[in-house]
């Protein structure tokens, strides 16, 4: 009888062509749509982020996250760059969840839009600006690559009230994260997959500090956590309450490269998240988390493959959206 970690890689492998063969994008959408309405756009999107994410570091984990954020709510369709207008509804991006989305990752694509308008106007959505310049910064941290479909259209709506429910929250009982997840489509070893994007970025203090400040209501840390570790997020998060601000690198080892080693903190007790502590025990999640934590090439294999069916998620084509003229409002 084979091993149980050969049993579980053999499963993974399968699991991923299955996923890979069942997430293809909608006919509408190619990966050589702008080639000759917008030939230059690969390269101006190429351009915008290179140059970003060297005079900003932390670029290509806000434009991640927004990317998520964006595609969970409604579809990939950049509903959650829209700003607020003063006769319009609270946008998704003033909902509580989306307040501390980093700034980098909308500047990144309202400057790849204000150059590609340059060449070729009203062409490219902003939802596609989007989706490559995710790719694209990922790849220049060390991610993998991975395939971009485009002709995506920009949403006509953006509402705040539409984000809760849809993005996991870190506090979140395991049951309730995978439910997000399941009902957009995903498996749990596609959560598990996805999860591995905080390999990269930082989380805000007050987003742990039930676990590490006032475990189950007493004083003191979760004991999931490595003892000195606690410490130390302890001291580096004292002035929290007065300074929301503060965070601390998801992955304090190496924060700025995308790589597996997040998993190996997480099963180390080097997590930040009680959603990285439950994830670790749960029977539904630990697994995977060994196999990604052992094995990069295939936490970047199903990474890869995830994103790319993050990527089509409830995109909008033909008249069910428009090619906004600036990323933040719609056109009328």
């Amino acid at each position: 009888m084979a091993p149980p970690q050969l049993l579980l890689l053999l499963t993974l492998s399968a699991l991923l062509l299955r996923l890979t063969a069942s997430s293809q994008p909608p006919p509408t959408l190619s990966t050589s749509h702008y080639s000759t309405s917008c030939p230059k756009f690969e390269q101006i999107v190429e351009q915008t982020t290179t140059d970003k994410q060297i005079s900003s570091p932390t670029t290509a984990a806000a434009a991640l996250r927004i990317f998520f954020h964006d595609c969970f709510v409604s579809g990939c369709d950049a509903s959650v760059l829209i700003s607020r207008t003063r006769l319009g509804p609270k946008p998704e991006r003033e909902s509580d969840i989306n307040l501390s989305l980093p700034g980098d990752g909308f500047d990144v694509v309202v400057r790849a839009k204000a150059a590609i308008e340059l060449t070729c106007p009203g062409v490219v959505s902003c939802a596609d600006i989007l989706a490559v310049a995710t790719r694209n910064l990922v790849v220049m941290v060390g991610g993998p690559y991975y395939k971009v479909p485009l002709g995506r259209k920009d949403s006509f709506t953006s509402r705040a009230d539409d984000v809760e429910g849809n993005i996991p929250k870190p506090n979140m009982p395991m049951d309730q994260m995978i439910k997000i997840f399941t009902s957009k489509g995903f498996s749990v070893q596609e959560m598990v997959a996805l999860t591995g994007a905080h390999t990269i970025g930082f989380s805000h203090c007050k987003e742990f500090s039930d676990i590490l400040y006032n475990y189950n209501g007493r004083p003191g840390s979760d004991p999931a956590y490595y003892p000195e570790f606690a410490k130390s997020l302890q001291r580096a998060c004292a002035n929290y309450t007065r300074d929301p601000t503060v965070s601390v690198f998801n992955d304090i080892m190496t924060p700025g490269k995308f790589d597996n080693v997040y998993y190996s903190n997480v099963r180390k007790g080097l997590g930040l998240l009680s959603s990285d502590h439950v994830m670790r025990t749960d029977p539904r999640t630990r697994n995977y988390v060994k196999v990604y934590s052992d094995n990069q090439d295939l936490f970047f294999k199903a990474f890869a493959s995830a994103m790319e069916k993050l990527s089509v998620h409830g995109v909008k084509t033909g008249n069910q959206g428009e090619i906004r003229r600036r990323c933040d409002a719609f056109n009328n």
